[in-house]
């Protein structure tokens, strides 16, 4: 190709890019919708990593790790590319795909080069009009998944693939293809469906010839892919696997789709063609073929074969894997669309050259038309019906009607409690009303309002309804919940009509139904200035019922005053003594140990001229005794604990006093705070087996209470403190780590469970939890010498057995591995 040629195509190039970035941005200015569930939750990922990466630590292997939990299902490497563009046009829906400029100027170039370098500049000029065209394409540009990114890393890594099979510049585009799939796979796991067919192929054909250089140089390419991905997947492989269940199985069942021993999974994504591609491209350069193949006359040149064959070789392989997978959606075939392009331009340059450019016009001005039609609410009857005919499904009409009042509702909770971090239960869940699009709303607000679905179980609504102080409903289709219809059914019936909650305002949706917030009638958290407030934290009132029976919560009232920085860093270490010694056997104390408004004080509308003042904390919660308190009188001693910086002091407590009488009347009482909540889940778990269901069924629940799971670390911090007391307490060091467990902090787990194994030497599950959290971090010989023990206390316990085979699995030992798994087997037969 002359340099005349390259700069033309060049040209060429960027005018399609720029042309179909000016289409994308036209879009999102006049667009009045709000993000769907998954689009939602993506930006709100998006979001964490925007403000992770503004005080980076580069050389700090702590930061690292928890900069890659951010995102511990989804690869994050979307959501990083994104952080570019919010620090220089701000944050939003538009501003967050943005990013897709950049990937579409990969795409076009990927799609460019592959063609070029397979057949000639007219093919790949008119691949990668296509490509713009496409409707699959276009849909998923104006929207923030990762899907999009996945078909252009697919691309550029099978552009980089291409180059090196055609290219004598081996070593470079070995290297290429190694960081491109590594970087694919960063966006999504699922790019190796469509490269491991291609891959294969090339190291078959370099086998067969003997070609060990090129085996070689796809080994190293291989192992930068693996050096790429690795610290994402190291950080995150537990949760990748027992993810990757509900993301394929679970989902392909809840939703329907095919089974794979049917015809319909096999043709589920041809089915697709005309909705990803339109008919207009099938049709006209399918023709184009055919007529090749009937009128051979017209033509002086064979079809490029092995190009073709090349090319088949992609698209064949990756429809296989994608249909492999069990769960199928429209979007997880769309890495197909760009080598799809290629051929649909193949096609379309082989009309004859008589009418050749007459039907190429055609098309193209077509193609334009339909999608102008697809995207803007234009056209009439007559363009929608042809729209829908020549593209089905092929349409994201902008909204340009009555905006959501998304973003009205995070005001409206953020006016009524500026001092504290909300978590709003989001009951319908509908594309435009969900808890993720309300959470994202919030997010963008200093992540002071977070969104949550609750009320998907009838034996959790009671529980729901008493830990939220916020909700929205709305009349109408309830969306996706209605498959949960009895329990929805009773928490809407509970928030509207109960006597709890207060409709605090409600707003006209685009669709005619009504959009309702409510609001707790007695908040649990109250927060306002009290400018003589001294520096450091007082408890100047406790409200208690004097009298309580033992085994039912107990209501109380707490306040706090003190500075904002001492409030929202504090810990406070509550203890409940019995008053009089005796020698009756039981527990002669309770703990209440919390942060200070529970952990949910935010600073988001607090000046700098109020962080100055004092503020008073009024906290209404309830709390449990122990099974077998001693009845008797009980007196408050307190704690001030900083999270921050580790200081305490004592905290004088007014003279007020409980008395655990047997004979009392039970009262009704607010829902345990989540640190008890907490440790009483962990009483559980000397029990093993049997008594981890109930400890991850009921983490699940309350932590759509406290969304950024804050509780554990207040548990972490208090616990900590307590066993410096009280060394030889198990039940602490049991709930220690389970709150080290659920904030994945592996250290702090193993430290924990080793003082487990100390305080309970014979019981065997404190050692196979031990081995279990090696194993999560990556020790498997300090695994297999804890789950040793474990089997010497308990020989017949199976699930034992399969940690001894993953811990030998993992050190290579592939025959051990195989014995005890297979003795697994067996155990559960």
């Amino acid at each position: 190709m002359t340099d005349k040629n390259k700069f033309s195509s060049l040209v060429a190039l960027l005018l399609i890019w720029l042309l179909t970035g000016i289409s994308d941005r036209l879009w999102f200015a006049f667009d009045r919708s709000v993000p769907a569930w998954d689009q939602a939750d993506y930006l709100t990922n998006s979001l964490n990593y925007w403000r992770a990466l503004q005080h980076p630590q580069w050389f700090s292997s702590g930061w690292w790790e928890q900069l890659w939990m951010l995102s511990p299902k989804v690869p994050p490497l979307t959501y990083i590319l994104t952080v570019p563009f919010y620090n220089l046009f701000g944050t939003g829906t538009a501003e967050g795909t943005l990013v897709h400029l950049l990937f579409s100027g990969i795409l076009l170039a990927s799609v460019y080069a592959i063609a070029v370098r397979l057949f000639n500049r007219q093919i790949a000029l008119w691949a990668c009009i296509i490509a713009a065209l496409l409707p699959g394409l276009y849909v998923y540009r104006l929207q923030y998944l990762t899907d999009y990114p996945t078909t252009v890393m697919v691309a550029l890594s099978f552009c980089c693939l291409t180059q090196w099979k055609y290219s004598q510049k081996k070593w470079f585009w070995a290297i290429a293809f190694g960081v491109s799939f590594g970087l694919a796979l960063l966006v999504k796991q699922t790019a190796l469906f469509f490269l491991f067919v291609p891959l294969v192929w090339v190291s078959v054909e370099s086998l067969k010839h003997k070609r060990w250089k090129s085996l070689i140089q796809l080994s190293v390419s291989l192992l930068l892919s693996v050096l790429i991905l690795t610290p994402w997947a190291t950080t995150n492989w537990l949760l990748m696997l027992t993810s990757g269940k509900r993301a394929t199985l679970d989902s392909a069942i809840a939703e329907g789709d095919p089974a794979l021993n049917t015809l319909d999974a096999w043709i589920y994504y041809w089915n697709l063609l005309p909705y990803h591609i339109s008919w207009l491209w099938l049709i006209i350069p399918t023709v184009g073929f055919l007529l090749y193949l009937f009128y051979p006359k017209f033509y002086s040149k064979p079809l490029n074969l092995s190009a073709l064959r090349w090319l088949a070789v992609f698209w064949i392989g990756g429809y296989f894997l994608c249909s492999l997978n069990i769960n199928k959606d429209f979007r997880y075939s769309l890495p197909l669309l760009p080598v799809s392009a290629i051929f649909l331009a193949y096609g379309l340059t082989l009309w004859p050259q008589r009418w050749g450019k007459i039907v190429r016009r055609i098309t193209l001005s077509l193609a334009i038309i339909l999608m102008i039609l697809n995207l803007w609410p234009i056209g009439g009857v007559w363009g929608r019906r042809m729209a829908a005919f020549l593209s089905p499904g092929g349409d994201r009409i902008a909204h340009l009607g009555l905006p959501f009042p998304h973003e009205q509702v995070i005001d409206e909770i953020i006016q009524t409690e500026p001092y504290l971090q909300s978590t709003l239960g989001v009951l319908p869940s509908t594309p435009d009303v969900n808890q993720h699009n309300l959470n994202y709303y919030g997010a963008l607000r200093d992540e002071q309002v977070y969104g949550r679905q609750v009320g998907t179980r009838v034996e959790h609504v009671g529980q729901d309804s008493l830990s939220l102080s916020w909700f929205v409903t709305k009349t109408g289709k309830q969306g996706m919940v209605e498959r949960i219809n009895e329990a929805q059914v009773a928490i809407v019936r509970e928030v509207e009509q109960g006597r709890q909650f207060q409709l605090h305002k409600r707003w006209l949706l685009p669709d005619n139904t009504v959009l309702n917030l409510y609001h707790r009638q007695t908040p649990y958290i109250e927060v306002s200035p009290q400018p003589d407030a001294t520096e450091k934290v007082k408890l100047s009132q406790v409200i208690v019922s004097p009298k309580v029976p033992p085994n039912a919560p107990i209501p109380i009232i707490y306040v706090w005053s003190g500075s904002w920085q001492q409030l929202q860093s504090g810990l406070v270490i509550l203890t409940w003594k019995l008053q009089t010694p005796t020698t009756v056997k039981g527990s002669s104390e309770w703990l209440h140990d919390h942060a200070i408004a529970m952990g949910t004080l935010h600073p988001g509308t607090v000046t700098d001229k109020q962080q100055q003042t004092g503020f008073q904390v009024l906290e209404r919660m309830g709390m449990l005794p122990p099974t077998d308190i001693i009845p008797g009188v009980y007196r408050l001693e307190a704690t001030y604990l900083n999270r921050e910086t580790g200081e305490t002091y004592a905290i004088a407590s007014p003279p007020v006093t409980i008395e655990i009488d047997p004979l009392a009347a039970i009262l009704p009482a607010p829902e345990l705070d989540l640190v008890s909540q907490l440790r009483q889940l962990a009483l559980n778990l000397p029990q093993g087996i049997p008594g981890l269901e109930p400890v991850f069924d009921e983490v699940g629940r309350i932590n759509q209470y406290d969304p950024i799971q804050d509780y554990t670390v207040q548990a972490e911090k208090a616990l900590s403190y307590r066993l410096q007391t009280s060394p030889e307490n198990i039940d602490y060091a049991y709930a220690l780590a389970l709150a080290n467990v659920l904030q994945q902090d592996a250290p702090g787990a193993i430290a924990a469970l080793e003082k487990v194994t100390q305080l309970d030497p014979q019981n065997p599950n404190g050692y196979a939890y031990l081995a279990f959290v090696h194993l999560y971090a990556i020790h498997p010989q300090r695994a297999e010498k804890a789950i040793q023990t474990a089997i010497k206390l308990n020989p017949d316990q199976s699930e034992f057995r399969a940690l001894r085979g993953i811990s030998a699995l993992m050190q290579g030992n592939v025959i051990r591995a195989w014995r005890d798994l297979q003795a697994l087997q067996t155990g559960f037969s």
